[in-house]
């Protein structure tokens, strides 16, 4: 089942949504990729800090 829910957004960001609204996307079609994108950044981002703060053992196959 769908649900239909509302968000309330200054006319700022509604702007911005509109301006990066690919022909054709619907507003939940350009949440869903600006979610997707934003948890690759995140993963990324936590992966680089690992990488820089880890401390890695040597593991021999």
């Amino acid at each position: 089942m769908t649900a239909t829910k509302r968000i309330p957004v200054s006319e700022s960001v509604w702007t911005s949504l509109s301006d990066m609204n690919k022909p054709g996307q619907t507003y939940d079609g350009l949440l869903t990729e600006i979610i997707v994108h934003e948890k690759e950044r995140r993963f990324l981002v936590e992966m680089a800090a690992i990488e820089v703060e880890g401390d890695f053992v040597e593991f021999a196959p």
